[in-house]
């Protein structure tokens, strides 16, 4: 049987929390960490183990064995920004194979990549983001970015498209769009197909596309 994943989430308020709950619920031994007991108490019944502890101090941080985590993520809000630099080197310093940080401006997330963090991430932007497309395009259900020129979109698909099978439409060629999986409803239950050219497209099906973010929108444009 292979181990389970360890995670280590330093700074526990809203966003840690979530990341805590959601690695916990699926199958990652979390250990959470923040300075405040009740923020720490929050979490304590969905993570394998929590701390009190002031991360930023290198003689508290170097016995939690950083580097024996999979995954170690600051998660420590903008209002402590010196203390998410300092605990984003300590991690590094301390052997951290993977350093996620969490920034809420362009300049924190600079001066993390240079300590050293692998990824840094502004989930209010990412939200903001996000929430924005749908609200601009109906059809689009949720859209994650793959770097800077392609997105994976779930969209309802237009009427255009419904009722025609994916070898007729050729979406690939004539809108740069490439649709991977289709979220179906069979006998009351939702499932996930990887559709033959020979698919048909209904109307209430989820397409799970992949395809630069104006390909998509342009897409959907036409039945707005």
């Amino acid at each position: 049987m292979s181990r389970k994943k360890q995670a280590m989430i330093i700074g526990l308020g809203q966003f840690g929390r979530a990341l805590a709950r959601t690695l916990a619920s699926r199958g990652v031994e979390v250990l959470a960490i923040d300075q405040s007991e009740a923020a720490v108490e929050l979490v304590a019944d969905v993570v394998d183990d929590c701390l009190v502890l002031d991360a930023s101090i290198e003689s508290a941080l170097v016995h939690l064995e950083p580097r024996r985590r999979d995954l170690c993520v600051c998660a420590i809000g903008s209002e402590t920004r010196d203390s998410a630099i300092i605990v984003t080197a300590l991690l590094r310093q301390l052997g951290a194979p993977r350093v996620v940080a969490r920034a809420n401006d362009d300049t924190t997330g600079r001066i993390l990549r240079l300590v050293g963090a692998h990824d840094v991430v502004n989930p209010e932007r990412a939200f903001g983001e996000r929430l924005a497309t749908r609200l601009l395009y109906s059809g689009i259900i949720e859209e994650f970015p793959l770097g800077d020129d392609l997105v994976i979109s779930e969209i309802r698909p237009p009427r255009v498209l419904v009722g025609r099978s994916l070898r007729e439409l050729d979406l690939r060629r004539r809108a740069r769009l490439s649709v991977v999986a289709i979220r179906r409803e069979i006998e009351g239950r939702g499932r996930a197909l990887m559709p033959t050219a020979d698919e048909r497209i209904a109307h209430d099906d989820i397409l799970v596309v992949v395809a630069p973010r104006d390909a998509v929108h342009r897409l959907l444009e036409v039945s707005e």
